[in-house]
């Protein structure tokens, strides 16, 4: 009997692209699956058609071939797909079965189950916190900090062999990292135990590093610490974080910022706040008060007549510097009038004497404020 075509067998048109015959692949194994189709007789052998249409298909030289020549490219020893030539005998469902196996499940395997072998795996990333001052935050610094980890061994050049040696391929798994067991029409794969999932074995691991490849040590770097940081600022060092395991690359390094408290200064965002007391008189007549500078200058500001606790005098470009960008933030002056305290005999007389001078022009919020109330009370027995 004629073989059918290998595009009718899957399902597809013979301008179909790779994606198109995969696709059309997998759904027709898994509909002739012959688990699926216990009451067919015929279930396995239609799989095994399916499976025989798609190794040709799949490969871009045979499907060449294919397109040219139809099936006699394959037959008299000339191809190996009727009948799975240098693939799988006619018979051995099983190993057929095994490589639709690693086409339908093996992008969640890790990419296919065929050619793996984890022979040196990336180091792991490393997290550093680094506590600064407000005012190196301000102007930016050069930071040195010891970062404990791992680096590659000196002695194996982080291979892990002694000497140097190149590691030797897994006799178990044949340098595939994982082992397959027959169980019934499925093969089930696991990790290699003799090599852990990496594929080659060390002969004789290196003493230093008993084959690790790396070697615990503490390291000093110097970190540039860019102007305008602030809290929950992350930089990340490429390179610097564990050495990878025999010879792969190191992980990164992120130092994380945290911008401590200061004394004078608050800080939100760009802006800075500074609360500065003025005493009673000042606040009352006006003046000048000098106002501190997170770099370290002064500067006067002028007080209004009257002014009240609370006031904001804005100071512009007296804030921190933007991050990796043009420009500052401002500095606010919050103006905190203080009332006076441990008043001499004198001082309480001048202002009692004041206070028997004063009207309720001098005190305009007071005044406003109390009238209301007033007329609160009143509403509230009438």
């Amino acid at each position: 009997m004629a073989k059918r075509d290998y595009y009718e067998t899957i399902g597809v048109s013979k301008g179909a692209s790779a994606a198109e015959i995969k696709k059309a692949f997998r759904k027709k194994a898994m509909e002739l699956h012959p688990d699926r189709n216990q009451d067919n007789p015929n279930a396995e052998a239609q799989f095994k058609e399916v499976n025989e249409a798609y190794e040709v298909l799949k490969d871009e030289q045979k499907k060449a071939a294919y397109d040219r020549f139809g099936h006699a490219a394959f037959e008299n020893g000339g191809g190996g797909a009727g009948g799975f030539r240098g693939g799988h005998a006619h018979g051995d469902f099983s190993s057929a079965f095994s490589d639709v196996f690693d086409d339908l499940f093996g992008d969640f395997m890790g990419g296919g189950a065929r050619a793996r072998g984890q022979r040196a795996s990336r180091g792991s990333d490393l997290r550093y916190n680094l506590t600064i001052t407000l005012e190196e935050a301000y102007e930016g610094k050069q930071a040195t900090i010891s970062v404990p980890g791992s680096v590659a061994c000196d002695t194996c050049n982080g291979s892990g062999a002694e000497g140097g040696a190149e590691p030797a391929t897994c006799p178990t798994c044949s340098g595939q990292g994982k082992v397959r067991a027959q169980q019934g029409f499925f093969t089930v794969e696991r990790t290699c135990p003799t090599c852990g999932g990496k594929g080659q074995i060390i002969k004789n691991p290196c003493g230093a590093c008993a084959g690790a490849g790396r070697l615990r040590k503490d390291r000093t770097l110097n970190v540039n610490i860019p102007a305008g940081v602030e809290t929950g600022t992350r930089i990340r060092l490429a390179g610097e974080g564990e050495a990878g395991l025999r010879g792969g690359p190191a992980g990164d390094l992120y130092i994380f910022i945290e911008v401590a408290d200061h004394q004078i200064f608050e800080r939100d965002g760009q802006n800075l706040f500074c609360r500065i007391p003025v005493s009673m008189t000042t606040a009352a007549l006006g003046g000048e008060i000098e106002a501190p500078t997170l770099d370290g200058g002064r500067t006067r500001v002028k007080v209004p007549v009257g002014v009240q606790s609370g006031k904001q005098l804005r100071l512009r470009s007296k804030g921190m510097p933007a991050l990796r960008g043009a420009g500052s933030g401002d500095l606010y002056i919050e103006l905190h009038v203080e009332t006076p305290v441990n008043l001499t005999s004198r001082q309480k007389e001048l202002l009692a004497e004041f206070e028997e001078l004063g009207s309720k022009n001098n005190n305009p919020e007071s005044h406003d404020f109390f009238s209301k109330v007033k007329s609160f009370w009143d509403g509230m027995t009438g």
